[in-house]
C-alpha cells in the first residue's frame, strides 16, 4: 500500500480575499428587487386592510403587523435614497 505525497495547497483568489466569492447581481439589479420586496409588503398590508375590513380576517394583530413591516421597509428604502442622492451631489460637487 503506497501512501500518495500531498501536493501543494492551491488557493484561488476567492478564498485568498475571505472565501467570499464576487457577486454577479450589479448594484441596480440590487436595488430594483429591494424596491420590489418593499412594493410587496405594502401590497401585502394593503391586502390585510382589506380583508380587515371586508370581514375575511378577524385577526387586527396580524393586520398592524403588516402595516408596521411595510411602514418600516418604506422607512427604511427612503433613508438609502437619501443616502444615495447625498452622495451623489457630494460626488458632483467634487473638483476634477
Amino acid at each position: 500500500m503506497a501512501i500518495q505525497p500531498i501536493g501543494p495547497n492551491q488557493i484561488n483568489p476567492a478564498q485568498a480575499a475571505g472565501g467570499i466569492e464576487k457577486s454577479e447581481a450589479s448594484f441596480a439589479e440590487t436595488l430594483k428587487e429591494s424596491i420590489r420586496q418593499v412594493n410587496d409588503a405594502q401590497l401585502q398590508a394593503d391586502q390585510a386592510i382589506t380583508d380587515l375590513t371586508a370581514g375575511k380576517q378577524q385577526d387586527l394583530h396580524q393586520t398592524m403587523i403588516a402595516i408596521e413591516k411595510a411602514n418600516l421597509s418604506f422607512e427604511l428604502m427612503m433613508q438609502v435614497r437619501n443616502k444615495i442622492l447625498s452622495a451623489y451631489e457630494e460626488i458632483s460637487r467634487m473638483q476634477i
